[in-house]
């Protein structure tokens, strides 16, 4: 899957991951390969991001993640 964590200022991450773990407002979830389509609003909390180099966190301060074929976009607020 493909990720990019994007802020008003600046583009955070970018990049391959097996796995994604976000604060939804509804709940947290996770995202793995194939996943259905979705858009969520985002909570403040932690963004647990899983790639070849190993698991890596982000807190963020609210916004929108969008999942569609495979390529995850989270617009956050700040990171």
């Amino acid at each position: 899957m493909k990720l990019e964590i994007i802020t008003p200022d600046k583009r955070v991450y970018a990049g391959d991951v097996t796995s994604v773990s976000v604060p939804g407002s509804k709940g947290r979830f996770e995202m793995l390969n194939n996943h259905a389509p979705i858009i969520s609003t985002l909570l403040n909390g932690k963004v647990k991001v899983k790639d070849k180099e190993g698991v890596k966190t982000f807190d963020v301060k609210g916004g929108v993640i969008e999942n569609l074929n495979n390529k995850i976009i989270i617009l956050a607020e700040s990171v």
